[in-house]
């Protein structure tokens, strides 16, 4: 039985590897990010874990052949989460009106929040064949939905969270017809204390902010009482319904 997640390095998948593994000890757990070599300690010298180089950004990184060894190798995958995301870094920040909009920054944040999830899938598809029953999640944000936008402003997050809900739905009736039974779905992580927050930290006294633990926790719950009729929901981290 195999865990595949994407991003682990980040708050939310690592916290998502500590809960699976601390869960599912016999489970082995594939942890794809950057650079494997600064994942955190308990991760690189875990028995259970096996770290590979991937980028949202560069589908390059990712040995296909290596994946592909490796996927064989450890069991039918039950879980796969998709954790990348890309909100601000030192050479972008969310837009705040149409003037602040950058297309080289919106195409990275479409790569990192949508794409890196679709390459990811073409790569991971074969290695859902089987009867039992998988988990296909990729992390979004509320921010994401159409019809509950209110406020305007971060285009870029905004429309790439949106296009990651799409591909989310497009995915659950494909793959429900090619690897059922299964669950694929967006999951709305609730505001979380990380790198991405960070810099909001004004804003956050207003809402209700979990420590990455408690985030993994909330997904974790959500995840494990998924079956096949909740296949294409848009799932915030208390188990309710967003609409898209």
């Amino acid at each position: 039985m195999t865990t595949v997640i994407a991003g682990v390095s980040g708050a939310i998948g690592g916290a998502l590897a500590r809960r699976y593994l601390s869960s599912y000890p016999d489970r082995s757990l594939i942890g794809l990010c950057r650079r494997p070599e600064t994942a955190p300690d308990d991760l690189r010298n875990h028995s259970g874990v096996r770290l590979m180089a991937w980028d949202a950004e560069d589908e390059q990184r990712l040995d296909v052949a290596e994946f592909k060894a490796v996927l064989e190798a450890s069991g039918p995958v039950y879980t796969v989460i998709y954790a990348g995301g890309l909100l601000h870094d030192g050479q972008m920040f969310p837009e705040k009106r149409l003037e602040d909009i950058d297309g080289r920054s919106m195409m990275r944040s479409y790569q990192v929040n949508c794409l890196g999830f679709v390459s990811l899938m073409q790569r991971l598809a074969p290695a859902l064949r089987g009867k039992h029953f998988k988990r296909i999640a990729a992390v979004s944000a509320k921010v994401g939905s159409i019809s509950d936008n209110q406020l305007g402003g971060w285009y870029a997050y905004r429309a790439s969270k949106a296009a990651l809900n799409m591909v989310v739905k497009n995915l659950s009736i494909e793959m429900s017809r090619r690897y059922a039974p299964l669950a694929c779905v967006s999951l709305h992580p609730g505001t979380t204390l990380s790198p991405l927050s960070q810099p909001f930290q004004q804003s956050l006294e207003q809402l209700t902010v979990h420590e990455p633990e408690q985030t993994a926790s909330n997904l974790f719950s959500v995840l494990e009482s998924l079956d096949a009729r909740d296949n294409g929901r848009f799932i915030s981290w208390d188990g309710s319904d967003l609409p898209w």
